[in-house]
């Protein structure tokens, strides 16, 4: 029997590993990382348990999201304002 949080978990890691590619350690790193992260959960089978690693997951789309926002404002600050 397929679980039916299998979409959501691979929805997930395609998301981080396309978020990863900007990664400032270099995207060969947070591939490994999400990789090793995702195989040490591969044998969880209760629903609970895989709905909080999921949010966990979201949790970390996010904090990237704002990682790579901040990154790229700080560029544009540091281009178009003087330094005091």
């Amino acid at each position: 029997m397929a679980n039916p949080l299998r979409a959501e978990v691979v929805q997930l890691y395609k998301t981080l590993l396309f978020l990863g590619r900007e990664y400032p350690k270099g995207a060969d790193y947070f591939r490994d990382r999400l990789r090793a992260a995702f195989a040490k959960n591969k044998d969880v089978r209760d629903p609970e348990k895989i709905k909080e690693l999921i949010s966990r997951g979201e949790f970390v789309v996010k904090e990237l999201e704002a990682l790579y926002y901040l990154r790229k404002y700080r560029a544009l600050k540091k281009r178009y304002y003087e330094t005091e």
